[in-house]
């Protein structure tokens, strides 16, 4: 019987914004080490927000979108929750951990999509799929590629891993509580709105926190350009693309194929940077894609 591959736009925003993201990894790679993570982040969430606004403007129109109450909180909360306070959690966690350890911790991602789905939005995986979700969670881990120098001595790793792991689950619960949101609304708005909580929601955490002065200061000066290129591509772009596939998708299959991010990396990374992937490394690339064959031909 002849397999039938379901590839719809849902499934590819989902795999070009793990490209992208791959692509915003490499890029970000460098900047981080002349930036201090927090400053790094809350000037990257505002250039996407100031890139975002003018292209939702140009595309959506100026209207905003017919969003109830608990809509709105829903939007805005998403961001708050899954940028501001999420990226909170995950720089203590990967202080605490270390870059390989927090990168193993991030593997919760899609299992936990998948239960939040199950239970918020009764979307499931069917059949094969469950197969290729092994698959492809299998090759992420096996080919897990963490540079030397990213790798850490855990200083605190109850804390560390508590802290990674509750980033982790609001990022999955962030996404899932505006399934139902994004299937009804304009995709470049409800993205706009969600940067704009977070950017804002990072702003009131930085002044509780007394760290205000930290998100723009400092004596590193600022690689503007470079800064520009990974926000707009490894970020903006990344993101449409990201919330894209959870509107046109359902939110287990486009967890799973968001998680071959790390594959791409391990690619590019072959690619642009000559770091050649070992036997781990391509027994990975060949079971997550395995894996994601699986996940387009459906139930």
């Amino acid at each position: 019987m002849r397999a039938n591959v379901q590839i719809g736009l849902g499934e590819i925003l989902s795999l070009s914004s793990a490209v992208v993201w791959a692509v915003g990894v490499i890029l970000y790679r460098r900047l981080g080490d002349t930036l201090p993570p927090l400053r790094l982040n809350f000037l990257k969430n505002v250039l996407v927000l100031a890139a975002l606004i003018p292209v939702t403007l140009a595309l959506e129109g100026f209207a905003l979108p017919s969003l109830g109450l608990r809509e709105w909180a829903l939007v805005l909360g998403s961001g708050v929750l899954g940028i501001a306070v999420a990226d909170t959690l995950y720089f203590g966690a990967l202080n605490a951990l270390g870059a390989g350890r927090m990168g193993i911790i991030g593997n919760l991602y899609s299992p936990l999509v998948v239960v939040l789905s199950f239970v918020m939005l009764d979307e499931r995986l069917h059949g094969r799929q469950w197969l290729g979700f092994a698959l492809v969670s299998a090759g992420v881990l096996l080919s897990a590629w963490v540079p030397a120098r990213w790798r850490g001595d855990a200083r605190q790793p109850l804390r560390g891993a508590l802290f990674g792991a509750a980033s982790i689950a609001l990022m999955a619960l962030a996404i899932v509580m505006i399934k139902r949101v994004l299937e009804a609304q304009p995709l470049f708005w409800i993205t706009s709105l969600r940067m704009f909580g977070a950017v804002v929601g990072m702003m009131a955490l930085a002044a509780v926190r007394g760290e205000l002065a930290a998100l723009t200061g400092g004596h590193a000066p600022v690689p503007w350009r470079r800064l520009m290129l990974a926000a707009g591509f490894g970020q903006g772009l990344a993101m449409v693309f990201w919330l894209g596939g959870y509107k046109y998708t359902s939110a287990p299959v486009a967890a799973i194929l968001n998680e071959t991010a790390s594959i791409f990396i391990l690619l590019l990374a072959w690619i642009w940077l000559g770091e050649r992937p070992g036997a781990r490394g391509i027994a990975g690339v060949t079971l997550a894609f395995s894996g994601v064959a699986l996940m387009l031909m459906g139930g």
